[in-house]
């Protein structure tokens, strides 16, 4: 059982890259494989792209939950969680440049990506020196906006593949819930960035 957070670790990771390869298949981004799909099969792709997001994202809820719970954390789970948030975020950001994203996406999803690697360098240099970064609660609160924002905006770049309707009155205010969530998630993660950044400044300073 105390293996239970990491695997579902190592699961995340797997259900990532499949949604990522679904994603660039579906939008032509696969070669030899992408020009023989039916326009049938893109829309399955980009279903099981979306769910895969969908169940990676709460795996992530669920690892760290179950580690504490059973008292099973390790310094691979430790290592494992992070790094499948990052790649979680850095493929659904992907695959939504590979289907074409809204112009409204292209700004915060960047901001969000250069934030990740930003602090992922702070953290590789601290450790180093022996200077951690605990995850604060507003960090947490990041991840959280960050897949609910993204997920949103997969649901919204696959809205044909899911039939939904195509009545404005019900897109507009799905697309708008999306695009605001995404905007303020760029915000928070641009804050916990710099709170990162100062902190290690501060610290490296002593």
């Amino acid at each position: 059982m105390k293996s239970l957070p990491n695997i579902l670790s190592t699961g995340r990771l797997i259900l990532t890259v499949l949604m990522f390869v679904a994603l660039a298949a579906a939008a032509g981004g696969v070669p030899y494989v992408s020009e023989r799909l039916t326009p049938e099969t893109q829309f399955a792709l980009q279903r099981f792209a979306f769910w895969a997001f969908v169940i990676a994202a709460v795996t992530d809820y669920f690892d760290g939950w179950l580690a504490r719970k059973l008292d099973a954390v390790t310094v691979w789970g430790a290592i494992l969680d992070p790094i499948g948030d990052k790649v979680l975020v850095a493929g659904a950001v992907l695959g939504l440049m590979a289907l074409g994203a809204q112009p409204a996406v292209v700004l915060p999803v960047g901001l969000i990506l250069f934030r990740e690697f930003t602090v992922s360098a702070l953290r590789e240099v601290g450790a180093g020196k022996g200077i951690k970064l605990p995850v604060t609660l507003l960090a947490k609160w990041k991840t959280t906006l960050q897949l609910v924002g993204l997920g949103a905006e997969l649901l919204v770049a696959s809205w044909g593949a899911f039939q939904l309707p195509a009545d404005p009155a019900i897109r507009e205010p799905v697309t708008l819930f999306a695009h605001t969530t995404l905007w303020v998630a760029a915000i928070v993660t641009l804050i916990t960035g710099w709170q990162y950044w100062n902190q290690t400044r501060k610290a490296l300073a002593t």
